[in-house]
């Protein structure tokens, strides 16, 4: 069991070096830093750990075979070699995604379709029966990697995506992924020393993201099912014990202020916050930028303004020349973080940015922006500061120590076939004051 093997982390361009953080705080070994993903190796509970705990991966890998190929030929017959039965049998489902740089393969299908077909005729030749291709819920997600001739073969532990961390009920238009809104929050270096402001939250991803940071709430405990799961050497017991230890959970004292003019976002933002069980850190309002008024306590922005892409607005500019005119009056003595994808837009806000941080969210690369609002000029807030950081130095970002907690799941889903039923989970303490708390409401 405590075996470890190569495992593959996914994540967005951007946040590669905040996800191997969050890998060194976890315990994994050999961590490497990799384009929209870090590489490590662990054992089996660190796979699990992995997908639950970490809040900046999309999925995790883990590599079965390495090997080169030539030809679609050449893939069918290296997958083929492979001995299936330690993953699959003839009753099983399986689906492949494949992702493809090569000039020599050009259609990441064509490759899907090899991998496919060498797995089915392996089961064929074997039992005289083949297990079933499923898109959705398949018993067993394969990866295949393919970088010109070098291709990597894995299975996906994850199964969907994490970003669906499951507490969202409803999404306005174009919602903040939950990865990146994490990833967002991890480097500012901010852990709930201080209120936390989002004056355009939209479905609330930024504050419920930050809520779980606070308390230090595993991501993963909102999830149905992982991939792993359906695996054929899938441990209840060592998974039991990793989803049930909450002992990293903590205390948040301080307050998040999710503010969106629009009633109809208001709304969406309050099912996911009751359903993410964060009703008590997290404080709604419709309220526009406009409105706001320099907080009593120390606090920090981390938003996400419209770019003018997916949503738009009357008037962009006049947006950001509104925000920047709020930040110099009504939020002095504190820090600001913008998300957005428009130079046009930046030069609006009218202030200078400490720090730059290049981020894509989706297809758009848009930067992520520090701004320190201080009293007096500059240079006397530079001369009074020596730690004042200049825009190279982004790794002033000492992301503090965040041990990975853990709640209870629901049972796992299949697909209708007669399978051992999981062990009883223990509903932790947390979850059930809150219930208690929410009829109490109610």
């Amino acid at each position: 069991m405590n075996q470890e093997f190569e495992l593959i982390a996914k994540t967005f361009q951007g946040l590669e070096e905040t996800l191997a953080q969050e890998l060194t705080e976890l315990g994994a070994s050999n961590i490497e830093i990799g384009r929209r993903m870090v590489s490590f190796t662990g054992d089996k509970a660190m796979m699990y750990k992995a997908n639950f705990c970490l809040r900046t991966a999309i999925r995790i890998l883990k590599p079965i075979k390495h090997f080169t190929a030539q030809t679609a030929d050449d893939v069918y017959d290296a997958i083929k070699n492979i001995h299936w039965e330690d993953y699959l049998d003839n009753m099983s489902s399986f689906a492949v995604e494949a992702v493809v740089f090569s000039s020599e393969f050009r259609h990441s299908k064509f490759v899907a379709y090899k991998v496919k077909d060498a797995i089915v005729d392996y089961f064929r030749e074997k039992t005289g029966n083949r297990p079933s291709v499923r898109i959705n819920n398949p018993d067993l997600l394969i990866n295949i990697h393919v970088a010109e001739n070098n291709c990597t073969l894995s299975l996906d532990s994850s199964g969907e995506s994490l970003h669906r961390r499951g507490y969202r009920q409803e999404a306005v238009e174009a919602p903040l992924n939950e990865v990146l809104a994490a990833g967002m929050i991890l480097m500012t270096g901010w852990r709930g020393e201080c209120d936390l402001i989002d004056p355009m939250c939209g479905s609330g991803t930024i504050p419920i993201e930050a809520a779980l940071i606070a308390r230090n709430i595993a991501p993963g405990v909102f999830r149905k099912e992982f991939g792993f799961e359906k695996w054929k050497d899938f441990d209840q017991d060592l998974f039991d014990s990793i989803y049930n230890d909450d002992s990293g959970e903590k205390e948040f004292k301080h307050k998040i202020y999710g503010y969106d003019n629009n009633p109809k976002a208001n709304e969406i933002a309050t099912h996911n916050v009751k359903a993410a069980g964060v009703s008590k850190d997290i404080v709604l309002k419709i309220q526009p930028f406009q409105q706001f008024e320099q907080p009593k306590e120390k606090s920090i922005i981390i938003t996400n303004p419209p770019y003018g892409e997916r949503i738009s607005t009357n008037d962009l500019l006049g947006l950001y020349q509104m925000i920047g005119e709020r930040l110099k009056h009504a939020f002095t003595g504190n820090d600001a973080w913008i998300l957005s994808y428009r130079e046009e837009c930046f030069d609006q806000i009218g202030l200078k940015p400490s720090i730059k941080i290049p981020l894509y969210n989706g297809a758009l690369e848009c930067q992520f922006r520090k701004y320190q609002l201080f009293d007096g000029k500059f240079k006397a807030f530079r001369s009074a500061t020596p730690a004042f950081k200049q825009p190279s130095e982004k790794k002033e970002f000492k992301r503090m120590k965040t041990e990975a907690p853990k709640t209870p799941r629901r049972k796992n889903t299949d697909d209708g076939r007669p399978k051992q039923a999981a062990a009883p989970r223990y509903m932790h303490s947390r979850r059930n004051r809150e219930e208690d708390e929410q009829q109490n409401q109610d």
